[in-house]
């Protein structure tokens, strides 16, 4: 895809993950953000992530001369061809922002949301232009986890939602287009559903954190690591395939939706000081750095070994 200028609205996390990834492409990216340190805190979390894209083959330099910081929200979408939001996720500052955004950038500027919960359609009541906003939400780290789901707003052009799913496509992304929109989206309710069943098995000592966390990770985050639940499914069938794989097991599995009907998971002040207290337990020895290090050392493995696979079999 030709070089395009890109605008980043927050530098926290997301932010400057998406600005690496956007770097390593080639595009020139100018991030908006008022905190003072701003500038400061993306160059070192660029730094961090420049050894990872490295190993992915793209090159990403901290100190680019196509990388700038304004803080003038203005002159910041001045001139932007896409525009991505990774801030706050508070419903009146996206309604707000994405008013003013539309004012002072092109009329083709593409206005994407990182959001991982609120619609295009809630984000977008205050704009006059609302057919060229939605969101495309990914998955952190967004400079390593391909998935961005594209969701577009009630009042989303279907031209819109074609550029957004071939910009990502350009950045090696594997793109979800939700046919319709629903709060949360898809990969995050389902990770809401798996984070509840955790938070209640903890909740009631049938297990350590750190010992469930094991559990997924050698087992369910292994197999979805190639497979998704359905495909699992179909495989677990045997030759017979999916239906076999219900033939056998949807009894059981209707038995075991039945008995983990669980009271509501309420994330009181006390059961959250306990489960931040065993997390911490198991985790603390490591900074937050360390542990994102760790697990971006990881990922890059499974990416690696996904590649060569997929090479060896064409």
């Amino acid at each position: 895809m030709t070089p395009m200028n890109i605008t980043v609205i927050g530098g926290g996390l997301i932010g400057a993950s998406w600005t690496a990834l956007f770097l390593a492409h080639g595009h020139t990216v100018c991030l908006h953000d008022l905190a003072l340190d701003a500038e400061a805190r993306v160059r070192t979390e660029l730094r961090r992530i420049q050894p990872f894209m490295t190993e992915l083959g793209l090159t990403l330099d901290p100190n680019s001369r196509g990388l700038s910081f304004e803080s003038d929200l203005a002159k910041a979408v001045k001139g932007a061809d896409v525009v991505q939001e990774c801030g706050p996720e508070r419903l009146a500052f996206k309604q707000r922002l994405w008013a003013d955004v539309e004012k002072h950038c092109s009329a083709e500027t593409l206005l994407l949301s990182s959001s991982s919960g609120m619609t295009a359609s809630m984000q977008s009541k205050a704009m006059q232009s609302p057919q060229r906003m939605l969101v495309g939400h990914p998955f952190n780290p967004p400079h390593l986890i391909p998935l961005v789901e594209v969701v577009p707003g009630s009042k989303t052009s279907s031209a819109s939602t074609r550029r957004a799913k071939a910009f990502y496509e350009s950045l090696g992304k594997r793109v979800v287009v939700l046919r319709k929109e629903i709060p949360g989206f898809v990969a995050n309710r389902i990770q809401a559903a798996v984070i509840r069943e955790s938070v209640a098995l903890v909740k009631q000592g049938v297990v350590s954190a750190e010992d469930l966390d094991v559990a997924v990770t050698q087992s369910l985050g292994l197999r979805w690591a190639t497979g998704g639940p359905f495909l699992s499914a179909h495989l677990g069938g045997g030759q017979g395939g999916v239906r076999a794989f219900f033939q056998q097991f949807a009894n059981g599995l209707q038995l075991l939706w039945l008995h983990t009907r669980l009271r509501p998971v309420f994330l009181s002040a006390a059961t959250q000081k306990a489960l931040a207290k065993d997390v911490e337990q198991a985790y603390g020895s490591q900074t937050i750095d360390q542990l994102g290090t760790q697990r971006d050392q990881q990922q890059i493995a499974i990416l690696r070994a996904l590649k060569k696979a997929s090479s060896s079999e064409n």
